[in-house]
């Protein structure tokens, strides 16, 4: 389990809650720029620094490894 291409512990980072992994601290999904920021980055006034952290689950079924890679947290 990896969050923003760091390892997760199971117990200590998250639980399994069902069909849920539920993270032991919030992790966050910005909506979409609107124009006037997109324009201020185009321009070099501004950058952005929002929070876009996604989640890659390493799993195997039947033996075989897989990956749900750029999974979007639920609030």
């Amino acid at each position: 389990m990896f969050v923003n291409g760091i390892e997760q512990r199971p117990g200590e980072d998250y639980r399994l809650e069902r069909d849920r992994l539920v993270f032991t601290r919030s992790l966050a999904q910005e909506g979409k720029l609107g124009f006037w920021r997109w324009l201020s980055m185009f321009l070099g006034i501004a950058g952005t620094y929002r929070k876009h952290e996604t989640v890659d689950v390493q799993y195997e079924v039947n033996g075989k490894p897989r990956v749900a890679a750029n999974l979007k947290p639920e609030p």
